[in-house]
């Protein structure tokens, strides 16, 4: 298949399977299409009971009987709207990246026999994208980004003791960078120039996971997910320059040189444990860290006419995370769930900037699986995330210019259909 054509049939599965995050902790997704968003991802690691632990914990795929298969649709809504306060030296709109994202997840457990279990996942857990309105007051930072990412995981999974699981999975990630800026140009009445740059790329995470039983209806999971690099390099491709700005950037050789953004996919641990403390009633919760301080360069702008860089290195933070969630069997049919998590942020106030525009992240959820029969269980969660006001002011040189005031109110809706089947 010609490459371009793969490219654009891989951006169509990454748009289907996947949703672009901007205010999370970090950029890895907790809301996966699985029953886990029922319960805001409390027991990501150690409840193992559908096909999804394939992804959250392949040690736990031992602990499902049969084959299944998990199909998870999961739109979401994310608001993100900027007003700017009297510092801000730049003309323009208010910015308003607020929009409805496709999102989801397939999974697949197979049943080799009763101690070897291998399945498969695809699922987009790695997202960023932000698009504003050309004329608001952050373009020349940026108009349009996006940064996402497809996952397709083999694993195996081996139980060695009636109390102690294995498992691992290599996920061979592929990812996608769109980025567009507008150029502020030298001298009066100059309309705006514009930066793009596109590429894609391919990088590889072990996924290791233990699940251990001390006994019946207790259960503590461990997973390891390990870092991968995505490295992107394009030509910037700028356009409706004027004659002073493009004769500076031609003179400093970033007209024609090769951009390079890498990104480290942070490397992360998930502490869980799962507790029935009756036949009806269940008790989980999470521990969890991630190594953004490794993620690397967002963003592409052309600042001042001193630049001599398109890219800017970023002071990010490792997250942590903690979750408690409940669930109770109602009747044989049906199941509630509910969590509540929180996540640290991957940036202080003063880096913040309009292109990752994160902050920390609180997390509600509420969720219900009807057992149709014995084979097929249907359900649907919500998760309500939100960051709240987040404060931000920048300031990268004459042409880029200071753009100073608030994120309000920002949050993500995400509402989870998902289909079971027991084979």
């Amino acid at each position: 298949m010609h490459y371009v054509s793969r490219y654009f049939l891989a951006k169509i599965l990454i748009a289907l399977l996947t949703a672009s995050s901007a205010h999370a902790g970090g950029l890895y997704l907790y809301e996966l299409g699985t029953p886990d968003v029922g319960a805001a991802a409390a027991g990501w690691s150690a409840r193992a009971q559908d096909a999804a632990t394939v992804f959250t914990n392949p040690a736990g795929m031992t602990r499902l009987k049969k084959s299944e298969l998990l199909v998870g649709v999961q739109p979401l809504y994310l608001r993100a709207e900027f007003s700017p306060d009297s510092n801000t030296t730049t003309s323009g709109r208010d910015g308003d990246a607020s929009t409805w994202l496709p999102a989801g997840g397939l999974y697949y457990v197979h049943n080799l026999m009763p101690k070897l279990k291998i399945g498969v996942s695809a699922v987009g857990y790695f997202g960023l994208g932000l698009e504003y309105e050309n004329d608001w007051v952050g373009r020349y930072y940026v108009q349009e980004i996006k940064l996402q990412a497809l996952g397709v995981q083999p694993a195996l999974a081996y139980r060695v003791t009636d109390w102690l699981s294995l498992g691992a999975g290599v996920v061979a990630l592929y990812g996608v960078l769109e980025e567009k800026a507008a150029v502020n140009n030298i001298g009066p009445n100059q309309p705006d120039g514009r930066l793009k740059i596109e590429d894609s790329d391919l990088t590889y995470q072990v996924n290791l996971g233990v699940l251990v039983e001390p006994r019946k209806g207790t259960r503590f999971g461990l997973t390891y997910l390990s870092e991968g690099n995505l490295e992107f390099k394009d030509q910037p491709n700028f356009s409706n320059l004027g004659p002073g700005l493009e004769a500076i950037l031609r003179a400093k050789g970033l007209l024609d040189a090769e951009i390079e953004v890498e990104f480290t996919m942070p490397q992360a641990l998930m502490l869980s444990a799962y507790h029935e403390l009756t036949g009806r009633w269940a008790l989980m919760g999470n521990l969890g860290w991630q190594e953004w301080s490794e993620f690397g360069k967002v963003g592409v702008a052309v600042t001042s006419e001193d630049t001599s860089s398109l890219t800017v290195d970023r002071n990010y933070k490792d997250t942590w995370h903690v979750a408690v969630g409940a669930q109770y069997q109602v009747a044989d049919p049906w199941l509630l769930t509910a969590g509540i998590a929180y996540d640290s942020s991957m940036v202080d106030d003063e880096d913040r900037t309009p292109d990752l525009p994160l902050g920390e992240a609180w997390r509600f959820g509420l969720g219900t699986r009807y057992d149709w029969s014995k084979n097929l269980a249907v359900g649907v969660g919500y998760t309500f995330l939100w960051s709240g006001d987040l404060d931000m002011d920048v300031n990268r040189g004459p042409l880029a210019g200071r753009v100073s005031g608030t994120y309000e109110n920002t949050s993500m809706s995400f509402i989870n259909f998902y289909l079971n089947w027991k084979f």
